[in-house]
């Protein structure tokens, strides 16, 4: 994609359950992405902020995503982006179904009824070289001190099932799991608490990003995770710190419902653009 040099560049901020995204629209015009001007949107003081950055553009469907961390690094897979995503997009069209398209593959999305999006994040990878691990082993228990478990949702998981989400120093916790040999590709972690057969409280580190007050990827392979192990139905509400999410491991993928908002609409500054473009060179 190729930016125009004089040239603002207008974006919107939305958000799932706190889970906040800045984003593109590369529909109507082409937008060029350095990772240094990633980064300079990323900051939260002289930027945006946000946890994922992500560009709508055309596709074989109604759209493709691609996705961005704060750190500049590209994920398959953001699960509460493309519910937010979708919310416009239906708001925009009126369609009350979708396809959309990401390196993760073909998503579907839906409304919901009662202003929530669900967004069917497809089948769960399962096996070491899906994830990927770096070795040939059991993904339903891990050989790391807590036995987490594994799982691929377009990108890589590690959940830990703990008796208090709460009293976990995540900052640590995650930050020391992120880069585990296992994970080639670092991975996202998780700790979760069992409330109920169809009930988890769930914290998420995430690769690239750090602390998140939600993760719908996350919350996605910890319902399959939990299902996996006996511990809950395919079917469970997960409490995040920033509200709650459904999911159903269901025969046709992974769906996930939850509310999205729409927050601002702004543009960037030439003079912002130029000086993060600057940055990358």
């Amino acid at each position: 994609m190729i930016a125009r040099s004089k040239s603002t560049l207008p974006f919107e901020k939305m958000h799932g359950l706190g889970n906040d995204f800045v984003v593109l629209d590369a529909r109507a015009r082409d937008v060029a992405l350095p990772a240094a001007l990633v980064s300079a949107i990323a900051d939260r003081h002289r930027g945006v902020g946000f946890d994922q950055l992500a560009v709508i553009s055309k596709g074989e469907h109604d759209a493709h995503l691609t996705f961005y961390n704060s750190d500049g690094s590209l994920s398959a897979a953001c699960g509460n982006a493309t519910r937010c995503i979708a919310r416009k997009i239906m708001s925009e069209t009126g369609l009350t179904t979708l396809r959309l398209t990401t390196d993760r593959g073909l998503l579907l999305a839906r409304d919901a009824g009662n202003g929530l999006t669900s967004v069917n994040m497809g089948h769960p990878q399962l096996l070491w070289n899906e994830i990927p691990l770096a070795e040939e082993m059991d993904t339903l228990s891990l050989p790391i001190e807590g036995a987490p478990t594994a799982t691929g949702m377009g990108n890589p998981h590690c959940t830990f099932f703990v008796d208090d989400a709460d009293s976990i120093d995540l900052a640590a916790f995650g930050a020391a799991h992120e880069h585990h040999p296992l994970y080639p590709e670092r991975t996202n972690v998780q700790v979760a608490q069992i409330v109920a057969p169809d009930h988890i409280r769930m914290r998420v580190w995430e690769r690239g990003v750090g602390i998140t007050l939600a993760s719908g990827s996350s919350s996605c392979a910890t319902a399959v995770a939990a299902h996996r192990r006996g511990l809950t139905g395919r079917s469970v509400q997960i409490d995040l710190d920033g509200g709650t999410l459904r999911i159903n491991w269901a025969e046709d993928g992974v769906w996930m419902t939850g509310g999205t908002s729409h927050v601002f609409s702004g543009t960037f500054t030439h003079d912002f653009l130029e000086e993060a473009t600057c940055q990358s060179r």
